[in-house]
């Protein structure tokens, strides 16, 4: 099977550190509980959740990136209003007043400033995409998160080699 990462391989639970799931394990071995998959999923299903987590993850980069249109926008509107008022300094009341009733303070869209836009976003799609990748997950993964990036790591780390552990020394074991 071929995987996200264009390797090829089993992501199989009995894969990790040659045990089978469940058995006892330290630091070293991985994933915690949290992160190994259900009883009885398949690979198939693992990456099939996996790859709509990660569409939510980019919605979530979108997000992020339109609040940074939200800041950057009253960021420019702040600096417009001081311009406006050095130019009527300079002696152009006229030409400031005319940006000021045009520009400073203007919706970006129809009947919008960007905060409107951010809270229908959040409202909106993103409270809808949320909401649907949980439920994936509820369904399929016991609600479990990241679990096919779990199994990405255990199979791609250095079992044994310092900076390759499965778990950061104040996670535990998770058993």
């Amino acid at each position: 099977m071929t995987q996200q990462d264009g390797s090829t391989g089993s992501l199989a639970e009995d894969d990790v550190a040659g045990r089978p799931a469940g058995d006892a394990r330290s630091r070293q071995d991985g994933p915690d509980d949290a992160h190994r998959r259900p009883p009885g999923v398949d690979d198939a299903t693992v990456e099939a959740v996996g790859g709509v987590t990660a569409a939510l993850e980019v919605v979530e980069h979108a997000r992020g990136v339109l609040y940074e249109f939200h800041r950057l926008i009253g960021q420019a509107d702040i600096e417009l209003g001081e311009a406006l008022e050095k130019l009527e300094a300079a002696g152009h009341a006229e030409l400031a007043a005319g940006l000021r009733a045009d520009v400073l303070g203007a919706n970006v869209l129809a009947g919008r400033w960007t905060f409107q836009v951010v809270e229908d976003f959040d409202a909106g799609y993103h409270a809808t995409f949320r909401a649907a990748e949980q439920r994936v997950r509820d369904e399929l993964m016991a609600g479990r998160r990241h679990v096919y990036e779990a199994a990405l790591k255990e199979r791609n780390r250095t079992h044994g080699r310092a900076g390759h552990e499965a778990l950061p020394e104040d996670l535990g074991t998770g058993t």
